[in-house]
């Protein structure tokens, strides 16, 4: 039998949540009769949402799948920008508490036919007059409609105490609206065959309330100086990894700088050890390193500057003998990670920033003014094995060539060549 909706009903409410929040964009989110989480498994990945809550008077509908709303591994490696806190209550719809109030956006999906009428009011009161959202979704069956579905004799579901017409449903937001301080707009999903959506609607009504006077009616029927009310018992809480947290900022930074400082460091050996083009000029540090101030090195079409540790001033021509005193360290200026990596700046945040935050970190050595990163020269002791057989067989022609010093060596004269 082919199936009456597609995608299925049920998904189509969700997306219709969740395509009003990628439009406006809400913080906090309280989805009512949650049931067991789908609809919060999906706003998860609506990374403005800060806040998530669900809320249903079944706790053990909500403990069965609950955990599914826990980070996965890929939260931790790559947290995102923003924070996202979910929380789970069990409680009424009914009753008020003092946590829900002020939230931007509140769902209410295929719940209110649940309710006695009697309830319903209650429940009125306590998602308009109290928790005084921003914003109300709420979906309810469509009587209707009811003709159209085959084999159905009475109500959608055994425990709906009632389903309205389109008419009901209206009458009964127009009232909210104006005792409470709300404007709704109608829609729907589940489209009726075509020829027959004007006679009969969608099979799902929906109603979305948008509160009027930014705020001017809130809270009018409870008073904002009402003591703090926990009617709901909370279940689960779990807080995503964010960048907003410190540790996990400088865990993130940390990681990017090490491997942009070993990129920087494996592509200037490989340009050094292939003779590319250009000029490397290496200068005394307080350290005892030799900084690379120019390479051919282009990152984002920026030139780099790198140091090596070492003493002594060389130029490219002399660079060649350069492997009789192997590099310790590479020294990657701070600077020049803001420029090839922008993660590392927006991470940073600024130059003197970053240095704060990589400063004492162990995964990190700093040189000793905290403008470079030293990144040790893994290559080093193979160099060593070879330097020595190098400067035997090479025939440099100058004086003291069968010695591994620099001390008489001569400036070679590259644009004659």
């Amino acid at each position: 039998m082919q199936p009456l909706f597609s995608p299925p009903l049920h998904r189509q409410r969700h997306q219709f949540v969740i395509d009003f929040v990628k439009r406006n964009k809400p913080k906090k989110v309280v989805d009512l009769g949650c049931s067991e989480c789908a609809l919060l498994k999906n706003l998860k990945f609506c990374r403005d949402i800060e806040l998530l809550v669900g809320v249903d008077v079944d706790g053990s509908k909500i403990k069965k799948r609950m955990h599914d709303l826990a980070p996965i591994s890929t939260d931790y490696l790559q947290p995102g920008y923003d924070q996202l806190c979910i929380e789970l209550y069990q409680g009424s719809i009914t009753q008020k508490d003092t946590r829900l109030r002020g939230f931007d956006l509140v769902s209410s999906i295929e719940l209110i036919e649940h309710l006695h009428l009697a309830d319903v009011k209650l429940f009125s009161g306590v998602v308009f007059g109290y928790m005084t959202p921003a914003a109300v979704i709420i979906s309810t069956p469509n009587s209707e409609f009811n003709p159209l579905l085959p084999r159905l004799a009475g109500f959608r579901h055994s425990d709906h105490k009632f389903e309205w017409t389109r008419a009901e449903f209206q009458t009964w937001a127009l009232k909210v609206c104006l005792k409470y301080g709300y404007e709704v707009e109608f829609t729907g999903v589940g489209k009726a065959p075509s020829g027959q959506q004007e006679r009969v609607g969608f099979c799902s009504q929906i109603g979305v309330f948008h509160r009027l006077g930014g705020g001017a009616h809130c809270n009018r029927f409870f008073g904002d100086d009402a003591e703090d009310v926990l009617s709901y018992t909370l279940l689960y809480s779990i807080k995503y990894p964010s960048l907003q947290d410190n540790n996990i900022l400088r865990r993130v930074l940390v990681s990017e700088v090490v491997y942009w400082a070993e990129k920087l460091k494996r592509e200037w050996m490989e340009e050094r050890t292939g003779e590319m083009d250009g000029a490397f000029t290496l200068s005394h540090t307080e350290e005892g390193e030799r900084s690379v101030c120019e390479g051919r090195m282009d990152m984002e079409e920026k030139q780099t500057g790198l140091s090596e540790a070492g003493g002594g001033v060389l130029t490219k021509g002399q660079e060649q003998q350069e492997s009789c005193t192997s590099p310790r360290y590479v020294s990657v200026p701070l600077a020049v990670l803001w420029a090839c990596c922008p993660k590392v700046s927006v991470l940073g945040g600024s130059l003197s920033n970053l240095r704060h935050l990589l400063m004492d970190d162990p995964a990190v050595k700093l040189s000793q003014d905290g403008s470079a990163v030293l990144v040790y020269n893994q290559e080093q002791d193979q160099e060593e094995e070879e330097a020595q057989d190098h400067c035997d067989l090479e025939d440099s022609g100058y004086a003291g060539a069968n010695q591994c010093s620099h001390s008489a060596v001569e400036e070679e004269d590259w644009e004659a060549v």
